[in-house]
């Protein structure tokens, strides 16, 4: 077992990983290609060649090989994440017909399938109208069937990207259980399709036997095909392990198996997890998840475009530092800590509410970002402080509710993502959640989750209970400083909480004059 290595392919909104890892869930090996995340053939559309993920999937392991010669022989199984809600149209020679939209994508549709009234009462009688409204609305497959009528006529199979990548590795049409997150007709209760008679079939304009087959963590997808072994450098015959989406395999690497630890991660999306054996809604007709563990759910909360407002400061106000950066080899972000020591805890008063991307509940469809507080003091230090302080309080506020709904108090906080890596972030995290924040031992998490279920498929640990105690642990930990700790607290709860409420009645004034966000 010493020298077996298990690979983790990760394939990201912004980039793709080939990693190695052994069964002690140490990281040997890791190669990145950092990819274009969308190109927008309109504004609000996010569209990507499918091509393009599988080229740089394929140099990402080939990279990886060649910057680690003599580890390829060890590999006894693969294993794939990728990220969410991306869908890929294929037609019947399995060729994409389109390129695939991408999770950011904005575009809506009123083209969508009434439900037949037995279906359609019971779902207005307990108050869910606007959000089958919007479910239908954002369904890609509504919008490819009214605005692209000839070919979604041609579309055979339709697959999120996971089942499209898995399809380029494997030659099989199958994807893993627990990378099932988007506008399908997914039973997250049972984890497998919708059964017939689902509302879900009536909502939707896809058809059973354009999905995939689903397989279940840690069982086997297939094996790596000989023209993917040309492509990849790959091993030929190597299994393919189920794993899950990017953020359920983030929860497995985390080692958040439970309702007392809450999984933070700090990427494009911002998100906040908890596992549990029960079906736990972490809003009332919001289902959880799959897990990336069979017959396990995360619950779980979302800051749309969480950690991408990072990128977004960088690009507006810090344009020295990412000089600096590329001038000497380090991260932005490393650079950045240094705003972070120029404004103090509460960032002098400017509160930041990281709504800006609406959502369908929390926040509502009208819902627009927020900044208060400012004064002739405030400097791009508070403002990118603010930043990072608006999305911890937004995912406290969901740890909150999280505690209720389990009814189990969380008691370990675990932070990952490429947020994670600031010092500073994790001591804010810290400092607005009352608790200590601590990083797993390694920052790629989500590929860590693959490679846990990729050794229990191939038999390296007996189950995914065991694989998690050998492959995962606590690294750095930050506790909370008893001032900053005082001063956010008050923060969030006499002025941060009541913003939205407050705002509300504005942003659908907004929406109401500018016609933004679009009504689904």
């Amino acid at each position: 077992m010493s020298n077996d290595l298990l690979l983790a392919i990760d394939q990201g909104t912004q980039s793709v990983r080939a990693m190695l890892f052994d069964a002690r869930g140490e990281l040997v090996a890791r190669s990145q290609v950092h990819i274009e995340a969308y190109r927008s053939p309109e504004p609000g559309q996010a569209e990507q060649d499918c091509d393009y993920f599988w080229e740089n999937l394929s140099l990402a392991c080939r990279n990886l090989w060649t910057e680690h010669p003599g580890l390829r022989e060890r590999v006894v199984a693969a294993a794939l994440t990728t990220q969410r809600a991306s869908v890929v149209c294929l037609d019947r020679e399995l060729r994409p017909l389109r390129p695939a939209v991408i999770w950011l994508d904005q575009r809506r549709t009123r083209d969508y399938p009434s439900l037949p009234w037995w279906q359609d009462l019971p779902i207005r009688l307990v108050g869910q109208a606007e959000t089958l409204r919007g479910f239908r609305a954002r369904a890609e497959c509504n919008w490819l069937a009214s605005r692209e009528p000839e070919i979604w006529a041609r579309t055979r199979w339709f697959l999120l990207l996971s089942g499209y990548l898995t399809l380029r590795l494997t030659g099989h049409v199958r994807d893993a259980i627990a990378a099932q997150v988007g506008y399908i007709p997914f039973d997250f209760r049972r984890h497998q399709w919708a059964r017939p008679g689902d509302y879900k079939w009536s909502a939707l304009r896809v058809r059973p036997e354009q999905l995939p087959e689903l397989v279940p963590a840690g069982s086997p997808l297939g094996t790596i095909t000989a023209e993917a072994a040309s492509a990849t450098g790959i091993p030929e015959g190597l299994p393919l392990i189920a794993a899950g989406a990017d953020k359920a395999c983030e929860v497995l690497g985390s080692g958040a198996l439970t309702p007392e630890t809450t999984s933070l991660s700090y990427g494009t999306t911002a998100t906040l997890n908890t596992c549990n054996r029960r079906h736990v809604e972490p809003l009332t007709f919001v289902p959880p998840y799959p897990a990336a563990v069979p017959g396990r759910y995360n619950s779980e909360v979302i800051v749309q475009r969480g950690y991408w407002m990072v990128n977004w400061f960088k690009r507006e106000f810090a344009q020295a530092e990412v000089a600096e950066a590329e001038r000497t080899g380090q991260a932005p972000e490393v650079l950045l800590e240094r705003l972070l020591e120029e404004s103090p805890p509460g960032a002098m008063g400017l509160v930041l509410q990281p709504f800006w991307n609406p959502g369908v509940r929390i926040p509502g469809p009208e819902a627009k970002g927020a900044i208060i507080g400012f004064g002739d003091v405030h400097t791009r230090a508070h403002l990118y402080r603010a930043i990072l302080e608006g999305i911890a309080y937004a995912l406290r506020e969901g740890r909150d509710r999280m505690q209720r709904r389990n009814r189990t108090p969380i008691t370990r906080l675990m932070v990952s993502g490429g947020g994670s890596r600031s010092d500073g972030a994790m001591q804010i995290t810290a400092d607005i959640f009352g608790m200590t924040a601590q990083r797993p031992h390694t920052f790629e998490t989500s590929g860590l989750g693959a490679a846990i279920n990729a050794a229990v498929g191939a038999g390296l640990h007996p189950d995914h209970a065991t694989a998690i105690d050998a492959m995962t642990r606590p690294g750095d930990g930050f506790a909370p400083g008893r001032e900053a700790a005082e001063i956010h607290d008050r923060l969030y709860r006499q002025v941060y909480a009541r913003l939205y409420d407050r705002l509300s009645p504005l942003y659908r004034s907004i929406r109401h004059i500018t016609g933004y966000p679009p009504r689904d």
